[in-house]
């Protein structure tokens, strides 16, 4: 077969404006719940294996079945019928549970990022991750929501924003940047002197 023809028999693939499970709210609404509950696996799968992480622990053949699955997944969603949306969405979910089953009978180590924490002079806590896959792990697995979050690559740009601190540091090496306003965080610092206490401990 030409080059020619092979080209002129391919047919370019076209999606329509609207999928057609949008076609009314309540198809949209009950296409939408389908999705979502796909969603809810992916993350509950993310926040215990890390964000693009649980494809690469498991053999190759089942890595392929589960890509092949979400592109029938996608397919689906861009221009599928409601009934294409539920049968691609809970294959989906049985997809992820598939690789998650398949990881830990390997044995294969769950995430758990790395993370520095450090105590600021108004009493937040700022939590230090190497990389957006950690923080977003992170996130994911903290339940005190009070830490900000930071990475490594966005403490550069916090640098680079900042050149009069850089300067500082270069011109006198071997200093340190400490806090130079703000209440103290430990109430007992700078006491010398301790009397007896009367109280009963509350605890």
């Amino acid at each position: 077969m030409s080059k020619a023809k092979s080209k002129k028999e391919h047919k370019e693939i076209t999606y329509p404006a609207v999928p057609p499970w949008h076609r009314s709210p309540g198809l949209f609404i009950a296409g939408q719940e389908e999705v979502t509950e796909v969603d809810l696996v992916a993350v509950e799968m993310e926040r215990r294996w890390g964000v693009d992480r649980l494809r690469l622990l498991v053999p190759r053949e089942l890595r392929e079945k589960f890509d092949r699955q979400r592109y029938l997944f996608s397919q689906a969603i861009w221009c599928g019928e409601l009934e294409d949306v539920r049968r691609e969405a809970r294959r989906m979910a049985a997809a992820w549970r598939a690789l998650d089953r398949a990881a830990t009978e390997a044995g294969k180590a769950q995430a758990a990022p790395e993370v520095w924490e450090i105590a600021l002079s108004n009493g937040r806590t700022v939590a230090l991750l190497r990389n957006w896959q950690d923080a977003a792990l992170f996130e994911a697995q903290r339940s005190d929501r009070s830490a900000q979050v930071y990475t490594i690559e966005e403490v550069g740009r916090l640098i680079e924003a900042f050149p009069e601190v850089v300067a500082a540091k270069a011109m006198f090496a071997g200093s340190e940047v400490t806090r130079t306003k703000g209440p103290e965080r430990d109430p007992l610092r700078g006491i010398e002197a301790f009397a007896p206490l009367d109280d009963e401990i509350p605890f």
